[in-house]
């Protein structure tokens, strides 16, 4: 199939890599032409001046870039290029309501917008082990799934318009609550003074285990926080999962407190630590008492 991938950051690159390993026509696109130059060296294919560009005559354009208003440039440059009755997926994480404008914007195009947020960072992305959340017509879903199935584990059509997204939210709901209470359990550990690998040898194959247990709590016992999803990204995921919550009643306490833990980790310069860096605020703390 002839495609379109737009974003090359840390799950852009890996991804549109696996569409060209799986063989697919590949051309690219990003905001810093030397991603789209070292992508190309990397895998072949073929990068483009612009978005228009690059898109002329795709069954299917793939789009993983940083918020709404990106989604928005995008496919407005996207939509009268792109092959009649072709599909966009946007694998960004941003608002269902913006999934739901952009749904009925191709539509009167003669296109479709399937929304279809990822789970699984930077190392799923990279494995072709991510799990997609996906928003959409019927038709484009089916469409699009056995190709997006080159970095994908698993695929799951939630809902229609918007449904990929709000099912995201619910994912980082589950993740930062998770990673709180995982960050507190490190931090009482330290405190106590357990041995924390013993700790984890013994709870770990109990209630308390967790994909984040297994594969954060050494790196928040040894307080080394370079493993992906950046605090930033969280931050801006939450503010979307908040901004729903506003317009829907849903009461998310926790997760509003969290919010502000991360800002507390932003402001001690943690910015693009991951997003267990949780543990590095309340060992912040202990060391100022």
């Amino acid at each position: 199939m002839k495609l379109a991938f737009i974003g090359l950051g840390v799950m852009g690159f890996p991804m549109a890599g696996h569409l060209k390993a799986a063989g697919h026509e590949v051309s690219v696109f990003n905001r810093s032409p030397g991603k789209a130059a070292r992508w190309v060296e990397a895998h072949g294919g073929r990068a483009g001046a612009s978005v228009s560009e690059i898109v002329a005559g795709c069954e299917l354009v793939a789009l993983c870039v940083g918020a709404d208003d990106d989604v928005r440039e995008v496919v407005d440059a996207a939509l009268p290029a792109m092959a009649e009755g072709g599909i966009i997926v946007d694998h960004t994480t941003a608002s269902a309501r913006l999934a739901r404008e952009m749904a009925e914007k191709a539509r009167a195009a003669g296109r479709w917008f399937v929304d279809a947020p990822v789970s699984g960072g930077q190392a799923g992305a990279e494995n072709g082990q991510l799990t997609i959340m996906v928003g959409g017509e019927e038709a484009p879903v089916e469409r699009a799934a056995p190709v997006i199935q080159a970095y994908a584990k698993a695929i799951r059509r939630i809902g229609g318009p918007g449904a990929g997204q709000l099912a995201k939210m619910v994912n980082q709901i589950c993740v930062a609550g998770t990673l709180q209470g995982l960050a507190e359990a490190v931090h009482f550990a330290k405190c106590s003074g357990a041995d924390a690998q013993a700790v984890f040898e013994a709870i770990s194959k109990g209630a308390a285990q967790s994909w984040q247990m297994d594969n954060r709590w050494a790196t928040m016992v040894q307080d080394s926080y370079d493993f992906g999803f950046a605090v930033d990204w969280m931050r801006k995921d939450l503010g979307l999962v908040l901004d729903e919550a506003r317009s829907n009643g849903a009461h998310l306490a926790m997760t509003a407190v969290i919010d502000q833990f991360y800002s507390e980790v932003q402001a001690m310069g943690g910015r693009r630590w991951d997003t267990s860096s949780l543990a590095a605020r309340l060992e912040d703390r202990r060391k100022a008492t």
